[in-house]
């Protein structure tokens, strides 16, 4: 695949590595749709971009303006080569740590956003026959991780519902793929004040990403060394895993 007059789709695409993907994509040539839910960071990427995108405002959390989303961009693009849903949220500590407002909002953008997310745009790309669908999970959601409860429930399950979807809709002609980061520099993780091994920058990324959805691999998951350390994490036995987890 090339991004070439591609029409993608970028949910999140107002910061962090979703805003990096956006200018990556659009130096290949892509027609891009950019969403999220800060309009004036929308506006002002798309004054870098100059022509061939567009500015779609949107909540991921609210499935009928989803819904809406998806059929005006579709309109406006003509169809949807790619959907591409980077938008997440991400607060340090436990369950206790936070107060259940906080750890609502996670689950709902995470989770309920990315189930939004293929109510609204599933039978769209159903009826193309031809399309890639892209959600971003985490290495965070290999494993059960200490003091991240939250965060890592909702990757655990973003990463559970891309192998799910990739199973189920390979026959309806969508191409599933799943993107697992690491530590990126980024506003989300300029929260954390624990060391953070093998950081890249969120352009780096954007570009392992955009190559990753151009090759035939079903996971993208970015640096080397983060990924090898967190599956051997995933593989260990769970005796060894707690040992060392508990210590993490």
């Amino acid at each position: 695949m090339t991004f070439e007059q591609k029409n993608i789709w970028i949910i999140g695409a107002s910061s962090g590595i979703g805003k990096a993907l956006a200018i990556e994509l659009g130096r290949r040539g892509a027609r891009l749709a950019l969403s999220a839910r800060n309009g004036l960071a929308l506006e002002t990427l798309f004054s870098q971009l100059g022509k061939g995108a567009i500015v779609q405002p949107l909540d991921v959390t609210d499935s009928a303006a989803f819904k809406a989303a998806a059929q005006a961009v579709s309109q406006k693009l003509g169809s949807l080569d790619g959907v591409i849903l980077m938008s997440g949220v991400y607060t340090p500590g436990s369950v206790i740590d936070n107060d259940m407002a906080t750890i609502k909002n996670i689950v709902d953008v995470n989770l309920m956003g990315a189930l939004n997310c293929l109510a609204a745009v599933v039978p769209l790309l159903r009826a193309q026959k031809k399309s890639q669908l892209v959600l971003c999970g985490s290495v965070a959601g290999y494993r059960g991780l200490p003091h991240a409860q939250p965060y890592s429930a909702t990757k655990a399950a973003l990463i559970n519902l891309a192998e799910s979807l990739h199973a189920e809709e390979k026959k309806n002609g969508i191409d599933v793929r799943l993107v697992n980061p690491g530590f990126v520099k980024t506003p989300m993780t300029e929260k954390n004040t624990f060391p953070m091994p093998f950081m890249i920058t969120a352009e780096a990324a954007a570009k392992t990403i955009a190559d990753g959805l151009a090759g035939r691999s079903f996971e993208i998951c970015f640096p080397t060394r983060m990924k090898l350390l967190m599956k051997l994490l995933k593989v260990l036995p769970d005796w060894l895993y707690f040992k060392i987890g508990g210590k993490l």
